[in-house]
Parts: C-alpha cells; sequence; structure tokens
C-alpha cells in the first residue's frame, strides 16, 4: 500500500517517528508521500526523507493557509529549491475558504502559479479543496490544452462533485479516514469514481479513521482506510492495494 498523502515530518511525531514508520511499514505500506506545507516545513520534509529514503518521496508546494501578502515572495524562494532535491509532485497546494476568506483572490493567484510549475516541469499536483470547488475548478479550467494531471487530496464530496471535477479534468481522488465516517459520503461516491482513479492517503496526523477516530493519525491506519473501501467496493483487499498502487505509480507520486 502507499500512503500518498502524509505529515509525519511534522512535530506531532517528533518524539516517535521511527516507530511511526515501522510500524506503516509492518502494516503493509511501501511508501509514504510527504507534501510541503511552507518554507520552514522544506527542511523537515528532506530530514525525514533521508531517514527512509527506500519508503518517502517528496512534493514541493505552499499550503493554501500559509498564503499570506508575501506570497509571491514565498514562492520564489521555494522555487529554488528545484534545483537543489529531487520533488514527485508540486503540492500541497489548493484553496482554503473553510475559516477565513481575506486571502482568497492570493490563494487562487498562488495556485496558477504552481500549476504553472506542474506544467513546466511535469509535474503532477497534489490540491487541497476545502469549501472552494468553484474556486479551484476556474484556475484549473485557465490550463485547458496543457491541463496537469494530480489528485484532489482528502476528497469528501458527493457524486455529484465528482461529475464537476471530471468536466475540467480526469483527475486522481485522494481517499482517507472520511470514508470510515459514519455520515461520510464517500460510499456514494466511490462507485462514481471507480478504483482506477483512487490513491490511498491518511492526511497524518489529521483524521484518523474507525477504529482510530480521535487519535493522532499515522501511516499505518491507511490499511484501515483501504479494508473500508474493500466492503464498500465490493472487491478484496488485494485488489484495493494492487490497484490503489498502480495509480500511484502512473501518477509518478513513487
Amino acid at each position: 500500500m502507499i500512503d500518498t498523502h502524509s505529515h509525519i515530518y511534522s512535530a506531532e511525531f517528533d518524539d516517535d517517528r521511527p516507530q511511526v514508520m515501522q510500524r506503516a511499514i509492518d502494516a503493509g505500506v511501501t511508501h509514504i508521500v510527504l507534501p510541503n506545507e511552507n518554507l520552514e516545513s522544506v527542511q523537515r520534509l528532506l530530514d525525514t526523507q533521508s531517514q527512509w529514503p527506500e519508503n518517502i518521496s517528496l512534493a514541493l508546494g505552499l499550503h493554501p493557509e500559509e498564503v499570506r501578502d508575501d506570497w509571491r515572495e514565498t514562492l520564489d524562494q521555494l522555487e529554488q529549491q528545484f534545483v537543489r532535491h529531487q520533488w514527485v509532485a508540486i503540492g500541497e497546494v489548493g484553496i482554503d475558504l473553510y475559516w477565513d476568506k481575506t486571502y482568497k483572490h492570493q490563494q487562487m493567484q498562488a495556485l496558477e502559479r504552481q500549476l504553472g510549475w506542474c506544467v513546466d516541469r511535469h509535474l503532477p499536483f497534489i490540491i487541497h479543496c476545502r469549501e472552494a470547488l468553484d474556486e479551484v475548478l476556474d484556475v484549473l479550467g485557465q490550463f485547458r490544452g496543457q491541463m496537469p494531471q494530480g489528485v484532489f487530496h482528502c476528497f469528501t464530496g458527493t457524486p455529484q462533485e465528482v461529475d464537476c471535477i471530471r468536466q475540467v479534468g480526469d483527475f486522481y481522488f485522494g481517499i482517507g479516514g472520511v470514508l470510515t465516517f459514519k455520515k461520510s459520503t464517500l460510499p456514494e461516491a466511490l462507485p462514481v469514481i471507480t478504483l482506477d482513479r483512487i490513491l490511498l492517503e491518511t492526511d497524518s496526523p489529521y483524521m484518523a479513521p474507525v477504529p482510530h477516530r480521535g487519535q493522532r493519525n499515522e501511516s499505518a491506519f491507511v490499511a484501515d482506510v483501504a479494508r473500508c473501501m474493500a466492503q464498500v467496493l465490493d472487491i478484496t483487499l488485494d485488489e484495493v492495494d494492487r490497484v490503489t498502487t498502480a495509480n500511484a505509480q502512473a501518477l509518478r507520486l513513487v
């Protein structure tokens, strides 16, 4: 299994990161993708990968909640990292209007520039979209004819939202612990998405799946998401593992 979105480089794991990695490996997780958040987190990503180079790959981007008035200068500094290190994707990027809409315009501009990195460097994107689907699709729509490939990370939407996204492009959908929640709409959305466009993820340390809900999430728990997905789609766990792993490889995250 591949956890295509995890923040195990964050401070929440500073006390037991080796044990967290070992539990993930023991659970059958062969690879983990770490998305960047801001300038300060870059070194944390690099330090974590240096300890497990065969198991970890990195994405570079500015999280939408980190977009402020200095976003241009911040992206200028982040862009310098392309000549220093290897990155498999642009992320975590996007638009988040859940708590605050103050920087909506700047978030849209920052997303457009970073999607341009995808086009220029032939890298996929990892999109964070929260209460901002129309805005994200508006920005993506500007890339018709040179549309980058990528994944809508932590997708929690409806079949109707899947259809809206597909009117813009044939993207992947990252599915995590929300699938296991009682009130989740994902059991209805998964058959519409279809397995060949699904990626497994945890978004550790956030949104741990049942039966770990309320705890710190970690990459080992992606196995619980996979088991629930197998039940929802009425297929074997092996098939979920095989196809979602192939999807991550097709997107060149591994």
